[in-house]
């Protein structure tokens, strides 16, 4: 019998090293043995099969429908929400925006809140479930747009006439003090990014890492793109059977950074989702949904 390594047999199944070792860990994959610290793998070894979008999403679904409490979809659809609206400088805490999800009010303790972090929180819970129920739908303009309109209505921002809610920028914007994707340009690098995308047979994590960052570069909308791009990159692992993740406020630095470096070092954005997507492993585990 013939063992090559885990980097050989991540490249070959088109994966990360990182879930290799995960499979080995696991047994999931017959035949395989750890020598010191190296794990040997059959050399005609198959990849695993995963369930993780039948599981995760029927979960979730069953959880939605019959609204059933502190599951895993009341904890993600909150701790997603939380998170990536603290990224973006939401003021609202983790117990605030639990309180607003299981009671649909908001405690007053004397401190001013801001309605738009109000409103983005109650339109961040309708984009989650939206892309529940889309998440095995192919990527479109349409799709990105609906989920913008979704997280922006009824908030300042839709009651300017310069800020196209549910359509691409009217005016320049800046991301990180780097420019952006001129307006005029944008509807044609969607397209362009879009395309390319949906052209990939077998999307990986790395492929779903890319186009959240060149989503961001192009900034399509005028605010919200970070949160629509993590909703996609959300909904993108569940439609490829990818475990997804939650990218938590504590890693923003990382994150950002990640993003900033994309190009000369791919490795800091994909180790932070990675760390991420290691965390959520840990939901997975305790409500028992195989991965």
């Amino acid at each position: 019998m013939n063992y090559i390594s885990v980097n050989q047999i991540a490249k070959l199944w088109k994966v990360s090293p990182r879930t290799v070792r995960n499979y080995c860990a696991h047994g999931k994959i017959k035949g395989t043995f750890i020598t010191g610290k190296t794990w040997n793998i059959p050399s005609n070894a198959t990849k695993p099969i995963k369930d993780l979008t039948t599981n995760l999403c029927k979960r979730l679904k069953f959880e939605r429908d019959n609204k059933i409490k502190n599951g895993i979809y009341h904890k993600i659809i909150i701790e997603l929400t939380f998170n990536s609206n603290k990224i973006e400088g939401s003021k609202l805490t983790q117990e605030e925006t639990r309180y607003i999800y299981e009671t649909n009010t908001i405690s007053n303790q004397g401190a001013s809140i801001n309605i738009d972090d109000i409103m983005e929180t109650v339109n961040h819970f309708k984009c989650f479930t939206y892309i529940l129920d889309k998440s095995n739908y192919r990527l479109s303009e349409k799709l990105i747009k609906d989920l913008h309109k979704m997280l922006k209505e009824n908030t300042s921002d839709s009651k300017k006439d310069w800020f196209a809610v549910g359509d691409y920028k009217k005016l320049i914007n800046e991301v990180g003090g780097k420019e952006t994707t001129k307006p005029h340009e944008v509807s044609n690098q969607m397209k362009e990014l879009l395309n390319n995308y949906n052209k990939i047979e077998k999307v990986n994590f790395e492929d779903i890492i890319a186009f959240h960052y060149n989503f961001e570069i192009i900034h399509p909308f005028q605010n919200g793109n970070g949160r629509i791009g993590r909703l996609i990159m959300f909904k993108e692992c569940l439609k490829n059977n990818i475990v997804p993740f939650i990218v938590q406020d504590q890693l923003k630095e990382f994150y950002y950074r990640g993003l900033s470096n994309w190009k000369s070092e791919k490795e800091y954005l994909m180790d932070t989702c990675l760390s991420a997507q290691d965390d959520f492993k840990k939901y997975l585990d305790y409500f028992g949904i195989k991965y």
